[in-house]
């Protein structure tokens, strides 16, 4: 069999990429072995503010840019919603996160996502004795569900193998790829925390960071918005919260924990105080970078072989504009960043 790409790892890196290659016409076939599950159990959030420092994230519009009309494109494809618009409101702790709550929204780049009123409405069973900080044009990705049709839409089409990739099976010629019986032009690792197992990238910078979560019913908080306090709250319908996140630099297991789950109860118990019940509490790991920018780029060695890696916790909004780039990249040799090309590294 003869491809033009082969592509290892379905998160959300992996389905952006294989969005691009099918909007070009390009041929491909998918490993993915269910091995890493940091797109699946992912907040999901959009959002170009960052909520401690009330800071801009780093290229947060031009990523929206691409990112909106990318999910929109998928929704109408699979006739089914994956964007759902969220307003947030952060809980103030004090006076003076008002106070650099109001210089940030006078700032042009935030202005059009910051209200420069503090919502001092009162909400039951919410604690925000200094009120809310209102962000609007933000939302939520279900990756969960989004990933779950493209799989079953790429297996429908043969281009997806649900096996693991064995990285000592792939030859490497000059101008192609050899794996098993398909031959591809290049070969492209979207693998998440897996990267550390990839004997062609693992002298990349990653870290590993543990993330649990928990999804709660409670009936009595009628909330149609997330809130940011010491965690997030995050509504999904019908009552039901997802709530998260910890970070656990030690840990390396994908395994929810007790200790975990205790800490997202007692920081939540900060501030909701009507009852709940926990009916589900799952974890991930996700792939973090020391300069908090993805991995892309060609290997120095083999430049057939590329890498779209590291979205760490804004994949939903890094992923399609870093799969673009890496295509323009790898087709036309049109110039990465250097802010996310790997050979920052080397």
């Amino acid at each position: 069999m003869q491809v033009d790409y082969l592509i290892v790892g379905l998160g959300l890196a992996g389905l952006a990429f294989t969005k691009k290659l099918e909007e070009e016409n390009k041929s491909f076939i998918v490993f993915e072995d269910d091995s890493q599950n940091s797109s699946k159990v992912a907040g999901g959030m959009y959002n170009p503010v960052i909520l401690k420092r009330f800071t801009p994230v780093w290229e947060a519009e031009d990523q929206l840019k691409i990112a909106l009309p990318f999910y929109n494109e998928l929704e109408i494809k699979f006739q089914k919603k994956y964007d759902y618009k969220v307003d947030i409101y952060r809980i103030f702790k004090s006076i003076e996160e008002q106070n650099n709550w109001f210089i940030a929204a006078d700032k042009p780049s935030l202005s059009n996502y910051m209200s420069s009123k503090i919502i001092h409405k009162k909400f039951k069973g919410v604690l925000s004795n200094a009120g809310f900080g209102k962000l609007t044009n933000t939302g939520r990705i279900d990756t969960k569900e989004l990933l779950k049709d493209y799989r079953t839409y790429l297996n429908n089409q043969n281009k997806l193998k649900g096996e693991s990739f064995i990285y000592s099976n792939l030859e490497i010629a000059n101008n192609e790829v050899v794996y098993k019986e398909i031959k591809a032009s290049k070969i492209v690792f979207c693998e998440g925390f897996g990267l550390q197992k990839n004997p062609f990238f693992n002298y990349l910078p990653m870290q590993e960071a543990k993330g649990e979560l928990i999804i709660i019913h409670a009936p009595e908080l009628t909330i149609d918005f997330l809130i940011k306090a010491a965690v997030f709250v995050m509504p999904l319908g019908n009552n039901y919260y997802k709530v998260g996140a910890t970070f656990n630099w030690k840990d390396k297991t994908k395994n929810p924990t007790e200790e975990g789950k205790q800490e997202l109860i007692t920081k939540l118990d900060s501030f909701i105080t009507v009852p709940y019940q926990i009916v589900e509490h799952i974890a991930g790991i996700r792939p973090t970078i020391k300069d908090r920018r993805p991995l892309v780029g060609k290997h120095p060695k083999y430049k057939n072989l590329a890498i779209l890696n590291g979205l760490g916790t804004r994949g939903v909004m890094i992923a399609p504009i870093t799969a673009k780039a890496l295509y323009n990249y790898l087709e036309y040799d049109i110039k990465l960043s250097t802010e996310i090309d790997i050979s920052r590294f080397y």
